[in-house]
């Protein structure tokens, strides 16, 4: 059984050594409690490295780099300031091949923390807010620590959590972080209506965070028959879950349940989530399982991007030389969207961005980063209309997005296109 501690009685050094990498939750799943009282005790500790996923809380800060060393596969949310001060350390990788690189080794996880629900009725724990890649990180951790909230929605996952291999547990009451994306533009909206005329009725849906994909699912509400598996999920599911667009009934498998790996919201996602049999959270194994996805007729994968350029190339993760985003799941979706029959895969972003100073259609991309191959891109939708690129060749993918770029920078393009592709342009 494992050892109960008193929050305060936490003496992290007792079990982390100096070089170890120690891993927890990514986003909303960050146990708040484990997290701060490593940063607190980190000089007692000595040298350790964290790996993490997206950040949304206030607990890392460059400072922190004095015992720190921060390593992650995103860039995403409070990351900004370590990506600043020249801090984090990426990984680039796609997240199907997460748990493959905690497997065997490649990624080191000597700690693991975890933030749990208390147990149900049959003294069953859950994963919480979150089961993407913790669990194989387990595996090769020679201690676990469980954060166990009383304020953690109690889900159902994949399979119960095995607290044989858990070595300590902290029980705490604390609210989980939370996470609200802005309000969508009105530009968000009317991409959200052009990318909603692509989703037929029936389809099984993955979709990101942010606005605009908020904007895409409160496009949805008049759908019918909708299925979701998806990576991570928003209070916005909610209601499009309310509105009876989504009842999973076309799926092959988990029929009339939704599926995601990560609760992204606020308190009213995880009272929806908590002992909510039509949601369940499973491992990036399954989640972002290409070939399991393919077999999902009309899969319809939607994101978004920073730039695409005039042949199909998408940059998902970088501006200005400076990382800013994720390779994530995008490729996985994009290629299980591609397989399936009678799928599509959705590029969707504003045609410009700064106040409409800079175009986000470009001629080549601005960042040395190609998040998706053209040569897996199906169809990209700005504010102006949806460009269809599937089997299309260079020089029709130039036309096609040349007219969905913003009207202000039409000219240059077809320019630079024209040297590009000379006189058959």
């Amino acid at each position: 059984m494992p050892t109960e501690l008193r929050p305060d009685d936490l003496e992290l050094a007792r079990f982390i050594r100096p070089g170890d990498t120690v891993v927890w939750g990514q986003g909303t799943g960050e146990p708040l409690t484990l997290s701060e009282s490593l940063v607190a005790q980190r000089h007692a500790i000595g040298p350790v490295t964290i790996f993490l996923g997206p950040m949304f809380s206030e607990t890392l800060r460059p400072e922190h780099a004095d015992r720190l060393t921060f390593l992650s596969m995103s860039a995403i949310g409070n990351h900004r300031r370590l990506v600043d001060a020249g801090l984090l350390r990426i990984v680039p990788c796609q997240l199907s091949d997460v748990e493959g690189l905690f497997d065997s080794g490649v990624l080191k996880s000597d700690v693991v923390f975890l933030h749990l629900s208390p147990p149900d009725e049959r003294g069953e724990y859950s994963m919480g807010l979150l089961n993407d890649y913790l669990k194989i990180a387990m595996r090769r951790a020679r201690v676990v620590i469980a954060e166990v909230n009383e304020r953690v929605p109690w889900t159902f996952g994949d399979a119960s959590l095995d607290m044989a291999q858990v070595d300590c547990i902290v029980r705490t009451s604390r609210p989980p972080l939370e996470y609200s994306s802005r309000i969508p533009t009105e530009v968000d909206i009317a991409i959200a209506g052009r990318v909603a005329e692509l989703v037929p009725n029936g389809a099984v849906i993955q979709i990101g965070i942010g606005a605009m994909p908020s904007a895409i699912l409160n496009a949805l509400h008049s759908h019918r028959r909708l299925g979701l598996h998806s990576g991570m999920v928003s209070d916005s599911v909610v209601d499009l879950v309310q509105s009876g667009a989504v009842t999973n009934e076309t799926k092959p498998f988990d029929r009339g349940v939704s599926v995601a790996g990560t609760l992204l919201g606020t308190r009213r996602l995880y009272d929806f989530a908590h002992r909510n049999p039509a949601l369940r959270l499973k491992p990036l194994s399954f989640t972002h399982n290409v070939e399991l996805l393919a077999q999902i007729d009309r899969f319809t994968s939607l994101n978004s991007a920073i730039e695409v350029d005039l042949t199909g190339q998408v940059n998902a993760e970088a501006v200005g030389g400076k990382y800013i985003g994720a390779v994530g799941g995008q490729v996985d979706y994009v290629r299980a969207a591609r397989r399936a029959r009678g799928g599509r895969s959705v590029i969707a972003l504003p045609s410009a961005a700064r106040g409409g100073t800079i175009s986000r259609i470009v001629a080549s991309l601005t960042a040395p980063v190609v998040t998706t191959a053209r040569s897996d891109v199906d169809v990209v939708v700005t504010e102006h209309g949806a460009a269809e690129l599937r089997g299309r060749s260079l020089e029709e993918r130039a036309r096609r997005l040349i007219r969905i770029a913003h009207p202000r920078f039409r000219e240059d393009l077809e320019r630079q296109a024209r040297a590009m592709f000379g006189p058959i342009f």
